[in-house]
């Protein structure tokens, strides 16, 4: 399959033009008229003078959707003097793969030319499917340019990653929307211009602003807007808002699942609560649910926080954030919004205390040292008096102090292997309820401590 095989003749290209959505056939065909990713292929960036030289080794694209990076394929595609190959990771795999090969060696061998192999999406390929590309970029037989919304370092393996060049594309703005439907506007072959069309600011920003920076979602919009919108008597068809709002209803949120967006914006929820910001929290776990969020995930995050961040400051957030999970799935949404919101403004508004951090200060010190031997005393009774009656001994066990035998509750004795007697991992806080708590014991310590 070849995604730019259109682009190779175009007269075919302008007869099939009328049946091509808007946003395709809008789609840059050189460097000038890519909108965007000025990082990467502005003037003297480094994607540009690769292209412009014709000289391109194999790189990575990796960004959130509509962010471009099929659309850059298509450019270098048009740019560079070389065969375009496409393939969908979804969809292809080593079999088309192979044929590819074929072809490139083929090419190589006539005419002298390079392969260039396009492949999208390319985070679906799994190891086998992946290695399979390294030999025939080692040997030069093809240059290769990935696309993918993943996080490449988590999803591709690193043989390939160490052979190709990474650019990462950043969400297109506002601003870059505009630009593709002024163009769209006012271009009479591929756009809209051939039309006697009035296009209100207003509609224009409404476009620009509900794409989320989905370029092809407001020229396809823009494209709907303008042929079902009836003509006035002078010819001309106007666009307001009214017919803008119509025309493309649902904001488009920029927001992935399974990519990197998912974890940013798990990331800024958690740390907006960390930060007790009660309007950044409930915003961002929002905009986790307006992108389609599972809402037992947030549920879970905010579980792991009750104990992780608020912790012994207010041992109750655990059972909150818990019996609001259960009330959510007792009645679901959009009720279930109560729930959410009840547990993320608790949080965001208890003390915290990450105390409970511990456990793994010990965990590494247990790793590093390994387990050091239970003191005598507190070793099993039982166990303790069958080893003392066979070896004719005093039972140690004798000597352990039962705390519930003194005053408050409590007697100083070793708890920890003797090596480690010196050692102290949890700290505990001066915040809500753990400071009352270890109030409490350093209190019965230290009149413990006078009496002796």
């Amino acid at each position: 399959m070849d995604l730019f095989e259109n682009n190779r003749d175009d007269h075919k290209q302008d007869q099939n033009a009328g049946n091509r959505p808007l946003a395709t056939r809008m789609r840059p065909e050189s460097l000038d008229e890519f909108v965007g990713q000025e990082h990467l292929a502005g003037e003297g960036k480094m994607l540009q003078r690769m292209i412009r030289s014709g000289i391109i080794g194999s790189l990575i694209l990796y960004g959130p959707p509509s962010s471009g990076k099929t659309t850059l394929a298509h450019v270098i595609s048009r740019e560079i003097d070389a065969r375009f190959e496409v393939i969908n990771a979804v969809l292809d795999g080593v079999k088309e793969l192979k044929k590819v090969v074929a072809k490139a060696e083929y090419q190589v061998k006539g005419a002298g030319k390079k392969t260039i192999l396009f492949v999208d999406e390319i985070h679906r390929w799994n190891k086998a499917q992946q290695d399979a590309l390294l030999p025939h970029l080692e040997s030069g037989m093809l240059t290769l340019v990935g696309a993918t919304t993943e996080n490449p370092f988590y999803s591709l393996v690193s043989p390939l990653l160490s052979r190709c060049q990474l650019f990462e594309l950043y969400p297109l703005t506002k601003e870059n929307v505009f630009a593709m439907i002024d163009r769209a506007l006012m271009d009479e072959k591929r756009g809209l211009g051939y039309m006697k069309l009035a296009v209100t600011d207003e509609a224009k920003n409404h476009f620009a602003e509900y794409a989320g920076g989905d370029i092809r979602n407001a020229l396809n919009a823009l494209e709907v807007a303008a042929l079902s919108t009836p003509k006035e008597k002078n010819g001309e068809v106007i666009i307001s808002i009214e017919i803008a709002k119509q025309s493309i209803q649902q904001r488009n949120v920029r927001y992935n699942r399974t990519g990197d967006e998912h974890y940013h914006y798990a990331s800024a929820f958690i740390k907006s609560m960390r930060g007790s910001d009660t309007d950044a929290a409930l915003y961002w776990m929002n905009a986790m649910l307006e992108g389609g969020e599972d809402p037992n995930f947030i549920f879970r995050r905010m579980l792991i926080f009750a104990s992780e961040d608020v912790g012994m400051a207010d041992p109750y957030a655990l059972t909150v954030v818990n019996a609001a999970h259960n009330a959510f799935q007792k009645n679901g949404m959009p009720e279930g919004l109560y729930f959410l919101a009840h547990a993320c403004i608790f949080l965001s508004l208890s003390p915290k205390s990450n105390s409970t951090t511990a456990i793994f200060e010990i965990i590494d010190e247990i790793k590093k040292s390994g387990i050091g031997e239970v003191p005598i005393h507190l070793r099993d009774k039982t166990a303790n008096k069958l080893a003392a009656r066979y070896l004719d001994v005093r039972n140690a066990s004798d000597d352990y102090k039962y705390p519930h035998n003194f005053e408050r509750h409590w007697i100083e004795q070793l708890y920890l292997p003797e090596t480690l007697k010196d050692k102290s991992w949890f700290k505990g806080s001066s915040e809500g309820r753990e400071s009352v708590l270890v109030k409490r014991l350093q209190e019965i310590k230290n009149r413990n401590k006078e009496k002796e």
